[in-house]
């Protein structure tokens, strides 16, 4: 077959086989170039971008590449500063002898995905539709144009369901071609937006960034434009009592509260290869709040041990976002709060689309579509403010890819207007500050005659380019794996206090020291109540603080208080013979209450009914009488006598 390639040193052709090896090809490149360093020499299928180091693909054929008949590859090298001419002949092949040994996977083929992308990238996705009945005209086992499946990213079909935005695997489907005809079948469609200065420069004419820059090192121009698609599309919050207890702190203090999100991810069916983010507990960091906003820490300090516990969870658990409140109430009816953000006014404050862009730039998504090997990210924001009505209600959103590109250039920061980003001013780093290069950045909108116009985003832009809607709500119906609210919220002094005493005291109530494996023990009813207890992420985050449980036995607390079914009788039997669970109960037992003792009093007669009436009239017998035998005392409780004047049983140890 015949293969094109096109360099800087012009345009070649090379009669090759799809059995030729890249280091054959590599071969034939470097005859036609002057002084080329061949550790450089890289590959692509576009004049500009894409590029993929030659000896990153030694071991692999033109074939297994998706290379065929008439393709083009564009080239691109560096020259060599100093190198001998006749040694680069031999270059290509020592390159091909030390990697063949070793293959070496390219950063998108290391990525490991997430099990919903994984189960996605096999489904079909096509969106099927019934048989016209006015204009199907064929048989049952046949199709035509009217009720044939459709593409997942079929507009038609979004505008009339009105979803606004394209599923991260839909869009996945329109970048990616239907063959493998072309080259690009083998390379990833997706790059994540750089607009960083490139040092060094891949010309290599010129000193380093910001001693001197070129058009091959600058980034390109900038045009903001509403994102086609977002990496989740619904927040799915499993009980509406997680939300009422979160904002419970608010309705108590007036200040405002922050929380990051515990759940898991799923395949979304309302929207085509959609994905849904199901909301299981709210994990709430120390934080300061304030009547109009609040300080936390980022990194927070247990942020490692929090995500090591929920990733222990069945199904596993992470933290997929975060969820804070801006409630006000109207100051002439505090039974309502104030409609703040609306299209009129702003959706994300600027400084708040700063914060969702660095969280999302920390929490990478791994994807075999990128070129990085990963790509975008699926932490979401979620806001519980005033609506129209004067309730509380959910918005969740996402921020682009392009403020997240651009905050890592260092290219935008927050503006007092909250619906206005402002951009920085290019430094060259003379003033002692960092060196910062500033692209052309642009936005288009729709003037007062309906004309869409391109106008300079310097010095700022309205923030809502950068934001993407996503959709939340409550499941019809709700299976959650975290099935209690009830214990304290951490990080709420003052407020919501938790202590080891409360959960003494609470499995003493639920007699949980008289629990045993599902084999000895028949109180199914009991085991439930326990099991419902121990499945609250507050109560599991808390004891793994308490110093009792080690980290092995917190990750089995995690499993059986996340198990699918609770009453299932063995689903405690993994926890109670943990070396942890005997040492709680243990504390359990010996800071349970005494029982009352026997006497004449009226609680006596509570007592008195648990022993059978024969052992209750010798023992009151032996009591009354006198005589050498009558100093014996019976236990009320295991029935052995005691000829001692002590108030414990020598048996059982408890009072007599």
């Amino acid at each position: 077959m015949l293969v094109r390639i096109r360099s800087k040193d012009g345009t070649f052709r090379f009669d090759v086989q799809p059995t030729t090896t890249v280091s054959e090809l590599a071969h034939k490149i470097l005859e036609t170039t002057s002084n080329a360093d061949p550790s450089t020499l890289a590959i692509s299928s576009q004049p500009r971008g894409g590029e993929t180091i030659l000896s990153t693909l030694i071991g692999r054929t033109l074939q297994s590449l998706g290379l065929r008949h008439g393709d083009l590859i564009f080239v691109s090298y560096q020259e060599q500063a100093s190198a001998s001419r006749s040694q680069e002949p031999t270059t290509p092949s020592a390159q091909a002898s030390s990697s063949t040994s070793r293959v070496t996977l390219r950063p998108w083929e290391k990525a490991e995905e997430h099990p919903v992308d994984v189960y996605l990238r096999k489904q079909d996705g096509m969106i099927s539709r019934p048989r016209d009945t006015r204009f199907c005209k064929h048989g049952t086992n046949a199709m035509c144009d009217y009720c044939m499946p459709l593409e997942p990213y079929d507009p038609k079909y979004h505008e009339e369901h009105s979803i606004k935005h394209l599923s991260y695997h839909a869009h996945l489907r329109k970048l990616t071609p239907k063959t493998s005809s072309s080259s690009t079948a083998s390379l990833p469609p997706l790059s994540e937006p750089d607009y960083r200065v490139k040092v060094p420069c891949p010309a290599g004419g010129h000193p380093n960034w910001p001693a001197g820059i070129c058009t091959a090192c600058q980034p390109s121009a900038i045009t903001l434009q509403s994102q086609p698609f977002r990496m989740v599309d619904h927040v799915e919050i499993q009980s509406p009592d997680i939300i009422d207890r979160f904002i419970g702190a608010w309705r108590k203090t007036g200040v405002q509260r922050f929380g990051w999100l515990i759940g898991r991810y799923e395949a979304y069916d309302k929207v085509p290869l959609g994905v849904k983010a199901i909301v299981e507990a709210i994990h709430e960091p120390p934080q300061e709040g304030e009547v109009d906003g609040l300080t936390l820490g980022i990194p927070w300090d247990d942020e490692a041990r929090v995500r090591a516990l929920a990733a222990s969870a069945r199904p596993e658990l992470s933290v997929i976002g975060y969820v804070f409140t801006d409630l006000d109430p109207v100051p002439d009816d505090r039974s309502k709060l104030q409609y703040k953000r609306h299209p009129n006014s702003f959706f994300l404050s600027s400084l708040e689309v700063l914060f969702a862009a660095h969280i999302q730039a920390a929490n990478p998504l791994p994807s075999r579509a990128a070129e990085s090997g990963v790509f975008g990210s699926r932490m979401v924001t979620c806001v519980l403010t005033g609506n129209e009505e004067g309730t509380i209600g959910v918005n969740a959103y996402q921020v682009s890819e392009q403020v997240v590109g651009m905050l890592q250039a260092d290219m935008i920061e927050a503006s007092v207007d909250p619906s206005i980003m402002r951009v920085k001013e290019e430094s060259r780093g003379d003033a002692g500050d960092n060196a910062r290069y500033l692209p052309d950045v642009f936005f288009r909108y729709r003037n007062e005659y309906g004309l869409e116009v391109k106008k300079s985003a310097k010095p700022a832009f309205p923030v809502e380019y950068l934001l993407v809607n996503v959709t939340n709500g409550f499941p019809q119906n709700s299976a959650p794996i975290i099935r209690s609210q009830q214990f304290p919220i951490e990080n709420r002094p003052g407020l919501e206090d938790q202590s080891i005493e409360l959960v003494l005291r609470r499995l003493n109530e639920l007699h949980a020291p008289d629990v045993g494996k599902s084999d000895a023990d028949r109180d199914a009813h009991r085991r439930l109540e326990l099991a419902k207890w121990l499945s609250d992420w507050h109560l599991i985050a808390f004891l793994g603080t308490s110093g009792l449980f080690s980290e092995a036995d917190m990750q089995v607390l995690a499993r059986v208080a996340s198990a699918p079914v609770l009453e299932d009788p063995q689903v405690l039997d993994p926890l109670l013979t943990t070396d942890s669970w005997q040492t709680i109960i243990t504390f359990a037992r010996e800071s349970a209450p005494p029982p009352q003792t026997t006497g004449s009093g009226p609680s006596s007669h509570l007592m008195d009914e648990d022993i059978p009436p024969e052992l209750l009239e010798g023992a009151m017998g032996a009591s009354g009488g006198g005589g050498g035998s009558s100093s014996a005392r019976v236990c009320p409780h295991c029935t052995f006598e005691n000829h001692h004047s002590g108030s414990d049983c020598d048996v059982c140890g408890l009072p007599l």
